[in-house]
């Protein structure tokens, strides 16, 4: 039986991921998860997780070395996707260390496992997926851009702790494949959304701010960072279709690629187009608030994903609408079954 293990599976991106192969594969699926992570993302999955039907849950951290070779010394997986991290920008420049801790040393506790693993083992050769992030590139100024976007040899300038750490997440993926002979394969994926979305990301808190308003547990006014910056949004269920062709489409070791949608607007559109789908939009008002404001912003995340495609085929396929109506009923769904949140 092929096994794909994912760390991070509580996350919005790997409970989609585990969705994608449950539906689309025979895998079975291991997902890393500490022992006190939230269980939100992957309730719908609770019941299978119990029968043991395909779906495992395994406990360990990334900042624990024992539990990570344990893991993968006992489920010896054929597709490694390693989503889990601190992933919050803003988080990051109020705990810089566990930003850099987790993610960096992190990434590279996990691949060692994997590597001592191959090394132990003749004939096993997983093949791994690092999932880095276009934060790297940074603050790019429009005068220098390039023309179809951001593509793979940009020069990197992060502008966040978090930013940093994924470019030692990717540094460390094409190391292993070049040092070692490992299939790592390393990806930038952009602004990537849709249900599930933690709400300390723009577009989702903008949506939860829209739900809890139409419901009455908050004022109708929406609380906002920089809505100038630029980005490209794509759905995250394109996403792990993606991540799962970047594997099984001729995964070439040492490759890294660029990943995002087509839909390019500003953060202010974003938020205007939320507002457009509520039932009380022509009461909602907008309030700068400054503790939403990065000390730096990415504030140009167009991207060029020319290689990418031409590599695997992959072209995203749900649109932009359908993404943020999705994002702002998934919202409403918590709401309805009276989930306390905190106003962020």
């Amino acid at each position: 039986m092929t096994k794909a293990l994912i760390t991070g599976v509580t996350g919005m991106v790997g409970s989609h991921l585990a969705d994608f192969l449950l539906e689309n594969t025979d895998w079975d699926v291991h997902g890393v998860c500490r022992w006190r992570s939230p269980l939100d993302n992957v309730e719908h999955l609770l019941d299978r997780a119990n029968r043991r039907d395909r779906l495992f849950f395994e406990y360990a951290d990334l900042n624990d070395q024992i539990s990570l070779v344990r893991v993968v010394d006992e489920v010896m997986p054929d597709y490694v996707f390693h989503l889990a991290a601190q992933s919050y920008p803003l988080t990051s420049f109020t705990a810089p260390i566990d930003t850099l801790e987790t993610n960096v040393n992190g990434t590279a506790r996990l691949l060692e496992a994997l590597r001592n693993a191959r090394d132990r083992v003749p004939g096993y050769e997983p093949v791994i997926h690092v999932c880095a992030s276009s934060e790297v590139f940074g603050k790019i100024p429009a005068d220098k851009k390039p023309e179809g976007g951001i593509h793979e040899e940009c020069p990197f300038h992060p502008a966040s702790p978090y930013a940093i750490s994924k470019v030692g997440t990717d540094l460390l993926g094409r190391y292993y494949a070049e040092a070692y002979g490992m299939t790592v394969m390393t990806t930038r994926m952009f602004t990537h959304t849709g249900p599930r979305r933690g709400d300390v990301f723009h577009e989702s808190t903008f949506a939860k701010q829209v739900a809890m308003a139409e419901a009455g547990l908050i004022d109708p006014v929406i609380k906002v960072g920089n809505l100038k910056s630029l980005r490209t949004y794509a759905d995250v269920r394109d996403a792990v279709r993606a991540y799962y062709m970047l594997v099984t489409v001729d995964p070439v070791p040492g490759e890294y690629y660029n990943i995002g949608g087509t839909h390019t607007c500003e953060v202010g559109d974003t938020l205007d187009a939320l507002i457009g789908y509520s039932t009380i939009k022509d009461d909602i008002r907008v309030e700068v608030d400054p503790a939403r404001l990065r000390p730096i912003d990415a504030d140009l995340q167009v991207p060029d994903c020319r290689k990418f495609k031409a590599h695997t085929g992959w072209e995203p396929e749900i649109p932009y609408e359908k993404t943020m109506r999705d994002l702002l009923d998934y919202w409403r769904g918590r709401i309805a079954k009276g989930h306390e949140f905190l106003t962020r």
